[in-house]
């Protein structure tokens, strides 16, 4: 169940600068990065070799690639998020993406939500969601993005 549910698009747009909660927390595991690499063909050794990267990366051991941390944006996001009473929801796009620290495997991560924008279109509105990505632990986000939605009535 989302954290916030709206029902409607009258609800969401009266919404606009809320921070709508945070997701759950998930681990990420070696096996998570690994299954990426063989999806996306980047199998650089920071992420997929543990062994080298204790040895020779600067962050001890390996690291989740930055696409799989801003990928999980579509687990954390309905977690957060739920618009009801439209006829259809669909993902836009995005704006700025940003990895502002790398997340080593075995982090757990969580994402909090903020709706920055809504415009009005025909039949429907435009949003601008906020979702940050942080790590347990740490003081810095791992993954900042704008995230691009369209709800139609």
């Amino acid at each position: 169940m989302a954290a916030t549910t709206f029902h409607g698009v009258d609800e969401v747009t009266a919404a606009v600068g809320r921070h709508l909660g945070y997701s759950d927390w998930t681990e990420i595991t070696q096996e998570q990065v690994n299954l990426f690499a063989d999806a996306t063909g980047d199998h650089q050794w920071i992420h997929v070799d543990p062994e080298r990267a204790a040895a020779e990366s600067p962050f001890g051991g390996p690291i989740a690639h930055g696409y799989l941390t801003l990928s999980l944006t579509n687990l954390f996001l309905p977690q957060v998020v739920e618009v009801q009473d439209v006829s259809l929801g669909v993902n836009r796009g995005t704006g700025k993406i940003r990895f502002p620290a790398p997340v080593p495997v075995g982090s757990r991560l969580r994402a909090g939500v903020e709706l920055v924008a809504v415009t009005e279109i025909d039949g429907g509105i435009d949003t601008t969601m906020l979702i940050t990505v942080e790590r347990e632990g740490s003081d810095k986000p791992v993954c900042v993005v704008e995230s691009l939605s369209r709800y139609l009535s």
